[in-house]
């Protein structure tokens, strides 16, 4: 990494830049951007010094400070605070910058909101992303609540305006969205109650969202249509062999995006030819690994991925070299959506395509529940009429009807 040497840093944070450097070089980063990094360090500690602080100094709110100064003195490259991020987490792990420390919640909404963050992580243990979407409909309801009342007054929450809220917010919402919501605020106001914060348990007063089961077909993605989607991917770049492989792992195992994600190198057994699935609520679960599978993910981990201490199979390209998130394997499906021309294509529906598939292909409903790992039998009779084929040859002709 020649151009680290070029990078001149002077104040507090001098004592710590040959770490820095190595850690940048460990973390992936190329010459370039590792000396993008230096440089921003040298203006951190440049900052310090003149304003007669010490490393420890360097807080979110400083490092704002910094960025601004830099804006103004006509620099058009890394000004966000995040770009800062990995100095301060190099930092923070030699303990010479304290941890952040959250803000505390001001009002009484957000002390709810913190209480009722805390409760079901701890109590509930759902997963992080799970909360955040159960936080998210919170927030909205003491809204709603603060707005239509002038104030919380949880004490004087009644049915009447449960089911206000309810017939306000559902009407902005597709069915599938809306049933989220009524779900997630009859946990609410089950939490509020065992609180004390309100007398009576207000749960059994959120109106149910009217929805008729199987009543359409589940939308997967056609043989052609499937072909083009994983074309779209050029398998000569790193980044197209990874997204080769993850789109053949939610079209070929049904996995999920979190799934995906979340597949450990530790969880691919190639003698056995099995992989481990972190699924949801904590279930973990072995599927078979079918060759052409192994295959993608073979030529993924050997001639793509970066090398990095990342546990994950599925890392960024791009330094530094940490796990790819959930979203991002969305995002990934929806782009190769764009490149094949096709109508934006989620990576949800590539589980279904493989449902459908294993269906078309002679498997059971039992089977192909047991390959999406589906807790109940009514979760996956949704596929019980998606070949329209199998259906035909078993429907007996209305009595009358010509011959």
């Amino acid at each position: 990494m020649s151009s680290r040497s070029e990078v001149r840093i002077a104040g507090p944070l001098a004592a710590f830049a040959p770490g820095f450097g190595g850690e940048l070089e460990r973390r992936g980063y190329r010459p370039g951007p590792a000396a993008d990094q230096l440089r921003l360090m040298a203006d951190a500690s440049g900052w310090l010094a003149v304003h007669g602080l010490q490393a420890g100094d360097l807080t979110e709110v400083r490092v704002a400070q910094v960025m601004s100064e830099r804006r103004a003195a006509g620099r058009w490259r890394l000004l966000s605070p995040r770009a800062m991020r990995p100095l301060l987490e190099y930092l923070r792990g030699l303990g010479v910058v304290p941890a952040a420390v959250p803000a505390a919640p001001l009002t009484p909404s957000e002390v709810l909101i913190d209480r009722y963050s805390s409760y079901l992580l701890e109590r509930r243990g759902l997963a992080p992303s799970t909360v955040r979407n159960y936080v998210w409909v919170a927030r909205v309801f003491l809204s709603w609540r603060q707005r239509t009342v002038g104030k919380l007054e949880l004490e004087r929450l009644d049915a009447a305006a449960v089911s206000g809220f309810v017939l306000e917010e559902t009407g902005r919402l597709s069915v599938g969205s809306a049933k989220c919501m009524v779900t997630r605020l009859r946990v609410l106001l089950r939490f509020l109650h065992v609180e004390g914060e309100i007398e009576r348990d207000l749960a059994g007063a959120v109106p149910s969202v009217a929805s008729w089961r199987l009543a359409s077909l589940v939308k997967a993605v056609d043989a052609q249509s499937l072909a083009r989607l994983v074309r779209s991917c050029d398998r000569r770049t790193r980044v197209g062999r990874r997204d080769f492989a993850i789109l053949t792992l939610l079209s070929r195992l049904g996995l999920r995006a979190g799934e995906v994600a979340a597949l450990q190198l530790s969880d691919i057994d190639w003698r056995a030819g099995e992989v481990l699935i972190r699924g949801k609520g904590s279930r973990q679960e072995h599927l078979p690994l079918p060759a052409d599978v192994g295959e993608t993910l073979a030529g993924w981990l050997s001639r793509g991925r970066p090398r990095c201490e990342s546990v994950f199979v599925f890392t960024r390209v791009r330094a530094p070299h940490g796990r790819i998130s959930a979203a991002a394997v969305s995002q990934i499906v929806r782009r190769a959506s764009q490149r094949a021309a096709l109508p934006m294509v989620g990576a949800h529906r590539l589980r279904h395509t493989a449902a459908t598939e294993m269906l078309r292909a002679g498997g059971s409903l039992s089977e192909v529940g047991q390959v999406l790992r589906h807790r109940s039998r009514d979760v996956t009779s949704i596929y019980a009429k998606v070949d329209r084929l199998a259906l035909a040859a078993v429907v007996s002709p209305w009595p009358g009807g010509a011959a």
